[in-house]
């Protein structure tokens, strides 16, 4: 297909290959990051990975109930402000308590596959 003069399957392959070459180089960077990581700190990493999954979770379970408290404007804003930042602490939390497991089966994933590649 042919528009004003640019062939798009040639606009498509740079493209893909612009994201090929992306994602090469950001997979060269976190596998150097990963490698060099103390296990403090990928605990760390999936920790948060773990919080940011639930939250995530948690926002689109909200999405799931009407909203019933009459709030516009200013008051709307101000509670979604809230709520956002109570679902965040949530999260927090509950990864804090290990109550998924979900950071710790990353952790154990990622120094498996470290001890493999050494």
């Amino acid at each position: 297909m042919d528009i004003g003069g640019i062939n798009t399957e040639y606009i498509n392959y740079l493209t893909d290959t612009a994201k090929a070459d992306s994602t090469k180089k950001m997979q060269n960077s976190l596998d150097s990051d990963y490698k060099n990581a103390t296990d403090e700190e990928l605990m760390d990493v999936c920790k948060q990975f773990e919080a940011y999954f639930l939250e995530q979770v948690f926002k689109e379970m909200k999405k799931t109930v009407p909203d019933t408290s009459g709030a516009t404007g200013a008051n709307k804003n101000l509670m979604d402000y809230y709520y956002d930042n109570m679902i965040q602490e949530m999260a927090e939390q509950s990864t804090e308590q290990n109550s998924l497991g979900l950071a710790q089966m990353l952790y154990e994933q990622m120094k498996r596959n470290v001890s493999e590649e050494a």
